[in-house]
């Protein structure tokens, strides 16, 4: 008979493991347990009536690295090569990414011209760290701190400005506190083999690519900066549904685990709401608070650990202009903490995947990621000064963990139609009243929180004027400089717009 393997957790990490453990040669009898009534996790599409996409989680995926590798070897075994849009190297949203600092929108460098001169907002060339890094003695800690490395190897304004933005971005986090071992293992690891992270990114690891497939090979030729799914990322998740429940493993939802316990005999007993399971093996796709709350007493100093590892909240609000082309093309822009402590930065989803736009009005989409001081902007703003409910159902469209939406993501967000004239887009609807209000394991559920009207008119003239102010920097930018391609005449800035709000 074979073993029985419990994965906790439905998320995309969750559903990963049970596809893996499912396409062995002598899978076990696996079983999966998901606490929220829905499979996926943070990969939710919202899908209009018109084809419109809008991504409450992640919106694309990398294919470097031997992760990226093995995923798209996963998506063509799921059967989704043809759904796959991708990013190619030369496209405007491989090639342009800004930064808004000063109350402008800077381009990034993207050619080795622009190295070689002062690009604002840096005040030296930037080939000037380069060298730097080249010259500089290889670190001795066995950690640091991402902003410390860099600081130490590229100089003070590559940290303060750059890397400060993409951890934001990136982790929703503060540079200053994040390993760089754990969290830019390639860069740590390049300078303990070369000495300099240029040259041993430049020279390589030689470790193995992952499980090829045609896609990988693919991405490769084409130097894929991300790709997306047609119907959205939840189409993965779903997907992996499709291929696991003719696979004999059990899917169950509404099934939070409340305690862990390790028999005599090695087995363990999972203890649910509505009864116990035995397994084997257990495989925990929890965050690490979650997981600390259900761990046996004997494993209390992992429980400790657990609880001691830091989250994050980011809050999503996906934002669709109808009428208006945006005054530059790229990825989007990141905003440093010495320019904005609440926005983290602004993604022009319309450029990587039109397809996403839908068959109505030539409209631009755009979605706008608040880290967690922002998040209690918004909170404050849906609930009210002392507002936001309790555990982790607190606010409205925050994670748990740096990077994702999180578990107050509204499973289906309403939206409204915005009138013309000069007003930023609005959101209409009871949203607490909507929202998913998951508990940690052993603990009661919160209660919903009442609705307190919609949007104040300060949460939306914030968004609204980071989206006016980033297209009025880009257009002067683009009166200045030939390589930030205008508006083409006729055609309407941010302002004066129809629009669509989602929180997520």
């Amino acid at each position: 008979m074979p073993p029985t393997v419990a994965v906790v957790g439905g998320g995309i990490s969750g559903l990963a493991a049970c596809y893996y453990l499912a396409r062995g040669p002598r899978p076990p009898k696996v079983l999966l347990l998901e606490a929220s009534a829905r499979l996926g996790g943070w990969l939710q599409s919202t899908r209009t009536a018109d084809g419109a996409v809008f991504e409450h989680g992640p919106r694309g995926i990398r294919p470097a690295g031997v992760v990226g590798t093995d995923t798209l070897h996963m998506v063509s075994e799921l059967g989704l090569e043809g759904d796959v849009l991708p990013v190619p190297g030369d496209h405007p949203a491989s090639r342009n990414r800004f930064l808004y600092t000063g109350g402008a929108l800077h381009k990034l460098p993207s050619s080795l011209g622009g190295l070689l001169r002062p690009v604002p907002p840096f005040s030296r060339a930037l080939l000037w760290s380069g060298v730097r890094d080249l010259l500089a003695p290889a670190g001795t800690q066995p950690d640091e701190s991402v902003h410390a490395f860099v600081h130490r190897r590229f100089g003070q304004e590559v940290a303060d400005i750059a890397v400060d933005s993409l951890c934001r971005g990136v982790f929703a986090g503060d540079c200053r506190v994040l390993s760089i071992r754990s969290c830019f293992p390639a860069l740590f690891e390049a300078e303990r083999r070369r000495r300099s992270v240029l040259l041993g990114l430049a020279l390589g690891s030689g470790k193995e690519r992952g499980a090829e497939s045609g896609l990988s090979q693919r991405a490769r030729a084409e130097r894929w900066s991300q790709w997306s799914l047609r119907g959205g990322m939840e189409s993965l998740a779903q997907a992996l549904v499709a291929f696991l429940h003719p696979r004999g493993v059990e899917l169950r939802c509404h099934a939070p685990l409340r305690r862990l316990h390790r028999h005599p005999d090695g087995r363990w007993k999972l203890t649910l709401a509505d009864g116990t399971v035995m397994a084997d093996h257990v495989v925990s796709a929890l965050p690490a608070a979650a997981l600390a709350e259900v761990l046996p007493a004997e494993t209390e100093p992992l429980a400790q650990e657990l609880r001691h590892i830091p989250a994050v909240s980011v809050a999503v609000v996906n934002l669709q202009y109808e009428g208006v082309v945006l005054p530059v093309t790229g990825f989007g822009h990141l905003v440093p903490s010495s320019e904005d402590a609440s926005l983290l930065g602004i993604v022009y989803d319309s450029v990587a995947f039109p397809q996403h736009d839908g068959t109505g009005a030539a409209s631009v989409r755009l979605t706008c990621c608040i880290g967690d001081a922002g998040r209690r902007l918004v909170r404050a703003e849906l609930w009210g000064p002392g507002g936001g409910g309790t555990g982790t159902a607190a606010a409205a469209g925050t994670g748990g963990r740096a990077g994702a939406a999180g578990p107050g993501a509204c499973p289906d967000p309403l939206y409204r139609q915005g009138a013309p004239g000069l007003h930023p887009p609005v959101h209409a609807g009871p949203l607490a009243a909507h929202r998913a209000h998951q508990p940690l394991p052993g603990r009661a559920a919160a209660a919903p929180q009442p609705h307190r009207g919609l949007l104040r008119r300060r949460l939306r003239q914030r968004l609204h004027r980071q989206c006016q102010s980033s297209c009025r920097a880009a257009a002067g930018a683009a009166a200045l400089s030939p390589s930030v391609p205008a508006s083409p005449p006729g055609t309407q800035q941010l302002h004066g717009s129809r629009t669509k709000c989602f929180f997520n």
